[in-house]
């Protein structure tokens, strides 16, 4: 299972950046169940207000509830995977403590990868990063999907 960051819901219905397409074509592959993917509530809540500062926050909610239905089941993030995000948060200083929470879940969870722009993430050693360019995008996504 991999768990999506809000980096990459918010690069796949944003301006132009080369993270776009490769993130709009993951999202697609996860709707379209060619890859299993979720993330969790506090993703979505952070993807609904990155989006409503740009946006209007009618369109934010209908794209995180979007994201929210093709993402389920969501995580979510519970007493022990906040306290194992505090211990991550202390090991890696680069990672923030959200994304020390996020990866934490992820673990609890059972996923063996997360993906995000955030290279941070990158440092853990308990799962595996993809960075939602071409070439990590094109890892995950069977070949000739979407």
């Amino acid at each position: 299972m991999i768990v999506l960051d809000t980096t990459v819901l918010v690069y796949s219905v944003g301006t132009e950046h080369r993270f776009r397409g490769p993130c709009a074509r993951l999202l697609d592959a996860v709707a379209s169940g060619m890859v299993v993917a979720t993330t969790t509530p506090e993703v979505l809540q952070e993807f609904a207000h990155v989006r409503a500062r740009r946006r209007d926050r009618d369109d934010a909610a209908d794209l995180a509830e979007a994201f929210s239905d093709f993402l389920a089941p969501l995580i979510t993030v519970d007493e022990d995977a906040f306290r194992a995000g505090l211990r991550i948060f202390r090991r890696y200083p680069r990672l923030g403590s959200f994304d020390a929470v996020l990866a934490a879940s992820a673990v609890a969870a059972g996923a063996t990868t997360v993906v995000s722009a955030d290279a941070a993430f990158a440092d853990l050693t308990d799962i595996r990063h993809v960075v939602p360019d071409e070439a990590g995008v094109s890892g995950l996504v069977p070949t000739g999907a979407t």
